[in-house]
């Protein structure tokens, strides 16, 4: 497991750079709101050696997370209970989850990757937590088994757990 966090950490400061990724958590810690980027300026741009004179136009974030289910009711109310996620809305003017601004990291892992767990699952959902010890304390006491990685990481702490049809959940409390 820990070669597989290494990975991932490597990739983080690859993506975003340790010094940036502080400052801007820093900075939405102090200011309570997300900080910006602005896009690189209009006018040609060079991929694969070719002009293209456009800039890609990006995806601002992730929408949702959509994934099959064997009991999509109780599964959904298993997130609600533990960690607080409420699911898509079924009525007029009923609230959506809403997140708080911060990283997120996109990255696909091999095919064979053991970093998951269960060969058998392709995804793992990565959530960022205020307090891992709190939130490790309160799944714990609803008779969840969560895994605390004793080893603090230059990007945060990290835990595992798994949903009730054994989904892999990794929870991060960033530095």
């Amino acid at each position: 497991m820990r070669f597989h966090r290494r990975q991932l950490l490597r990739a983080l400061s690859f993506a975003f750079g340790s010094s940036f990724i502080l400052s801007r958590l820093d900075l939405a810690a102090q200011t309570g709101t997300q900080p910006t980027t602005s896009s690189p300026a209009a006018g040609p741009v060079v991929r694969k050696g070719v002009a293209t004179g456009v800039e890609m136009e990006k995806v601002t974030g992730i929408g949702g997370l959509f994934f099959r289910a064997h009991d999509p009711a109780a599964l959904g109310d298993w997130y609600l209970q533990h960690l607080g996620i409420a699911l898509t809305p079924t009525s007029e003017g009923a609230a959506v989850w809403q997140q708080e601004a911060g990283p997120t990291v996109f990255s696909p892992f091999p095919e064979k990757s053991g970093y998951f767990g269960d060969p058998h699952k392709v995804w793992m959902v990565n959530f960022r937590v205020r307090d891992l010890d709190k939130m490790a304390a309160q799944l714990r006491t609803a008779g969840i088994e969560v895994k605390v990685d004793p080893q603090s990481y230059p990007h945060g702490r990290f835990a595992r757990l798994h949903d009730p049809e054994g989904n892999p959940i990794e929870l991060w409390q960033p530095s």
